[in-house]
């Protein structure tokens, strides 16, 4: 479940509006026939890592419906979005496809998803079979329901097992660490205690040089974290009772101004200028995980959809924290889900229907457990790619604890995305830079919901 921050994704999303919408059908109401459904679907994802898995999902789907043929077409993160969205506007997109909640909500105003209510309602389909919360958020506005969770992920804390070892940390350690914005908490300590200059000081020694750091006690993934945050901030903001909207899904007021938020965004400026955390323009262009596998950074927050790739180097040790104890007490994690959608000017919509309905059941998601990807949207599913991990030596716990804890958040759904994401993205670039202080994000707050009125 690859999933890069949402700056060329919802770029993405403007260039479909600023194409048009163009279909070569539209949304039908009412139920289709999938018991005589027949013919090709087209359905991209994106995941290479979760393609031969969905391979096997159509295999078996296509010989209990010996009519209907699925033709799986995987593109990159890159080039997924720019692809969807100028098939959309040609008419050509797939019959169905991997969706996104920064997505979707465009797509409804442009009326480019097939609502599912009458055909699975017609077909005794159960949306209550998923973890909770999953399947509110494929509801639009309208009441209608746009797609069928797949899978989720979270959010935990990637450690160099060797890196701590040789700073006499140990995980239970960085189990108890507690995080707060004003001063960052023993995880700040910690972080500065791993962190290593090029002379072999410590963050915490005297002498230790900030302008030569070779190793940053914690890393970043990507970029500032703009709109959403989901593995720069969020982990942090949500134990401290604040959100980022005042309803989820579809608010309508942001939160952007609010001291919670302005006063983390602070703080990871302050990580960045103390030499604990590397600054933006250093892991611009540059890959996360693997900034990490070359021991560059000790730890990094990062989600769910890399654990394959972290326990993927050769000769390095890998272990899993969990994210740190907020001023609530608690921990806290983004839980995010995606879901499969039906495209409008699908010309297949009864047999496009019938995939989803197969992709969102129990048949198709133990078997996307099993082969230990990701985390599917059903629990029994889940169970199995928790024990599916486990049989590679790889411990999930930390993930799944913020759904036995109930300390997962959802992620803001609401109109207004691409446009969100362009101010707010500079907004908190300017920030951990260095170049405007936190207040100024009252005035891009301002302009986001300004948008909503």
């Amino acid at each position: 479940m690859k999933r890069k921050h949402v700056g060329i994704l919802l770029a993405a999303a403007m260039t479909l509006g600023a194409c048009g919408s163009s279909t070569t059908g539209s949304a039908q109401q009412g139920a289709l026939d999938t018991s005589t459904a027949k013919g090709t679907v087209n359905y991209w994802l994106w995941d290479d890592n979760q393609k031969p898995a969905y391979q096997k999902c159509a295999t078996d789907f296509m010989k209990a419906n010996p009519g209907i043929d699925i033709k799986i077409t995987q593109y990159s993160w890159d080039d997924y979005w720019n692809s969807l969205n100028n098939a959309m506007a040609s008419g050509t997109a797939p019959d169905v496809f991997t969706n996104h909640l920064t997505m979707y909500p465009q797509y409804v105003s442009q009326q480019q998803l097939q609502p599912l209510d009458d055909t699975l309602a017609a077909d005794h389909f159960d949306t209550d079979q998923y973890q909770p919360g999953l399947a509110s958020l494929w509801v639009g506005q309208d009441g209608l329901r746009y797609g069928l969770p797949k899978d989720f992920d979270t959010i935990a804390l990637y450690y160099n097992k060797q890196l701590l070892a040789d700073a006499g940390v140990s995980a239970d350690q960085l189990a108890a660490l507690t995080w707060n914005p004003d001063d960052g908490g023993t995880y700040e300590k910690m972080m500065a205690h791993l962190t290593i200059d090029a002379n072999g000081k410590r963050g915490d020694e005297q002498g230790f040089d900030k302008a030569k750091v070779k190793v940053y006690g914690l890393g970043l993934d990507g970029y500032s974290g703009g709109a959403l945050g989901q593995a720069q901030w969020s982990m942090y903001t949500a134990t401290q009772g604040w959100t980022v909207t005042d309803k989820n899904p579809w608010g309508t007021h942001y939160n952007y101004d609010k001291p919670e938020f302005q006063k983390t965004i602070a703080w990871m400026q302050g990580m960045m200028s103390k030499g604990y955390m590397p600054p933006l323009e250093a892991i611009t262009g540059q890959t996360t995980m693997d900034l990490f596998a070359a021991g560059k950074y000790a730890t990094v927050m990062n989600g769910s959809w890399v654990i394959n790739q972290a326990y993927s180097y050769k000769g390095l040790q890998v272990g899993i924290a969990p994210t740190p104890l907020g001023p609530n007490g608690k921990r806290a994690s983004m839980y995010n889900g995606l879901a499969d959608s039906v495209w409008a000017g699908s010309q297949n919509k009864a047999a496009a229907i019938k995939w989803v309905e197969y992709l969102g059941s129990a048949a198709c998601q133990d078997v996307i457990g099993k082969a230990s990807v990701v985390f599917p949207a059903i629990p029994h599913a889940t169970d199995l790619a928790k024990d599916a991990f486990a049989s590679k030596g790889i411990d999930v716990k930390n993930f799944l604890i913020h759904l036995e804890n109930k300390t997962g958040f959802l992620p803001q759904v609401t109109e207004h995305g691409p446009e969100i994401n362009g101010i707010m993205n500079p907004a908190v670039d300017a920030v951990v830079t260095g170049q405007k202080p936190a207040s100024s994000l009252t005035q891009a707050n301002e302009e986001v919901n300004a948008l909503f009125n």
